[in-house]
């Protein structure tokens, strides 16, 4: 397994808003940047790119592919296809989480207001201080860097422990709230992170935490300016006596795959539990019914990891084992999504069968009944939408929904024999109304189904057999015929 966690460090993106309650923002005509945006869309966006693993040197990359770069009068460009010695930055933290961007070649600080952008200040005020808001999507999996051990919900201690060796199951799940300007990390069981490691149902200052960087790692100060660090034996996760952050206080995000339970013919789950082959014979979900599924990026074809680390693979004979350990073509399947089943192709192209015996061979040319699997995500209980145009988020004044906001709402996702009901903050559902619009305060549930077509990214199919898609204006609708880019979602 990679040292660094099994799976990848997410980049970091963000908005930075300004003295004023503006964010940065990067136009597509000209190249110019001002701070004048509202709320955090496409043109809010940032990302940061470090020098190397050491240097505190940063550059900061807009949503156009350019860098932000300062001359030595101050005069801020954002045209820059590579970053040349004037994209050059320095992040100096403030006590309250706030940034001052300091340009390395000259020393100077970058602010101001609207249009009026220059990085000449000798001195930090307030018009030189950036707040941070995180533009990934907010459920992770949490990789102390110091333990190289995973953050899990541990409900019998009633804590946050950081010893799991993988970050498996829904416990796994990590949620980042932003609120104000600060960060709160909330379990799978909606509950918050208090400072002295205690689950608390409430939100509070003791469950805020401002957000800091250091070399590319994230530290999250506490309100008496102590950092969240693993203690003791199962590395209670709480805020330690350190007022300045160590390797013990830094922590990766890394993207979370979603996970999943399969459920045969035979009324069993797939299980790796007899030992390599793998095989539809038990009657309980445990992590060795768990399978974290993977998508290619290239191919879209999804791939199944165990516990153990190793993938499913097509061997000799058609039968699915669990002995591959890296990624290659007789690892990789097609899903066919049937509704509230699934059938799963092999790379010989054959379907994937439960035999008698429960072993799981591809050698169907046909979908039956033998071919075909109840499949169910476990670890998305809290479900957070996000577009191409920003994240799901119930409309202020009727019961649609938006498509379009920098803020999100917390979804429930109730899994209901195959297919998905969605439960809204107010306990109600969402439908899909006569004029194709998602509505979300049914009375009685409605099946959607949930297809994993991209990397990190899922189609919603609702009862009327039409995609859920965010429209033009923002409004998010239940009408779409296909997939395209404005129905595919990060959740």
């Amino acid at each position: 397994m990679p040292t660094n966690g099994i799976n990848k460090a997410l980049k970091l993106q963000f908005g930075l808003i300004n003295y004023e309650n503006r964010y940065l923002t990067a136009e597509a005509f000209g190249f110019k940047v001002n701070a004048s945006g509202i709320s955090m869309k496409k043109k809010q966006i940032w990302t940061l790119e470090q020098e190397d693993q050491d240097s505190q040197v940063v550059f900061l990359r807009s949503h156009l592919g350019r860098y932000l770069a300062s001359d030595k009068d101050g005069k801020i460009t954002c045209g820059a296809e590579k970053p040349d010695p004037e994209c050059r930055f320095l992040i100096v933290a403030q006590s309250d989480g706030r940034w001052a961007l300091q340009s390395e070649p000259y020393l100077r600080y970058f602010g101001g207001s609207a249009d009026y952008l220059s990085c000449f200040a000798q001195a930090i005020g307030e018009q030189e201080l950036w707040a941070v808001h995180l533009a990934l999507h907010p459920q992770a999996s949490l990789l102390s860097v110091a333990r190289k051990r995973y953050a899990h919900l541990s409900a019998t201690d009633g804590e946050i422990s950081v010893d799991s060796n993988i970050p498996w199951g829904v416990d796994s799940l990590v949620t980042l709230v932003y609120t104000d300007g600060k960060y709160s990390l909330k379990t799978c069981d909606s509950r918050f992170l208090s400072n002295d490691g205690k689950l608390v149902k409430e939100h509070s200052n003791t469950t805020s935490f401002t957000l800091e960087l250091k070399s590319g790692k994230l530290a999250f100060k506490d309100c008496d300016g102590k950092y969240l660090t693993p203690v003791g034996p199962t590395g209670t996760l709480r805020s330690g006596r350190c007022s300045k952050p160590g390797k013990d206080e830094l922590f990766d995000l890394e993207e979370s795959h979603p996970q999943v339970v399969f459920q045969a013919a035979n009324k069993r789950f797939v299980s790796v539990k007899q030992g390599v082959s793998i095989s539809a014979n038990q009657d309980v979900e445990t992590d060795m019914e768990t399978f974290q599924m993977e998508i290619d990026k290239e191919s879209k074809k999804p791939m199944f990891r165990t516990n153990g680390g190793s993938y499913w693979t097509l061997v000799t004979h058609g039968e699915i084992q669990s002995t591959a350990t890296e990624v290659e073509v007789n690892t990789m399947f097609d899903i066919e999504w049937q509704g509230q089943r699934v059938a799963l192709k092999a790379s010989n192209g054959k379907y994937v069968c439960t035999k008698k015996n429960g072993q799981l061979s591809a050698v169907s040319d046909t979908v039956g009944d033998d071919e075909l699997f109840l499949m169910k995500l476990i670890n998305r209980p809290m479900l957070i939408l996000r577009g191409e145009n920003g994240f799901v988020c119930h409309h202020k004044n009727s019961n649609t929904l938006d498509a379009n906001r920098s803020v999100y709402d917390i979804f429930s996702l109730i899994f209901n024999d195959g297919a998905y009901h969605i439960k809204s903050v107010n306990g109600k559902f969402w439908y899909v109304s006569s004029s194709g619009l998602v509505c979300s305060d049914g009375d009685k549930s409605e099946d959607f189904f949930l297809e994993f077509l991209e990397h990190g990214r899922i189609a919603i199919k609702g009862s009327n057999g039409k995609y859920l898609r965010g429209d033009q204006g923002g409004t998010l609708m239940g009408d779409g015929t296909s997939v395209d880019v404005a129905s595919l979602w990060e959740y």
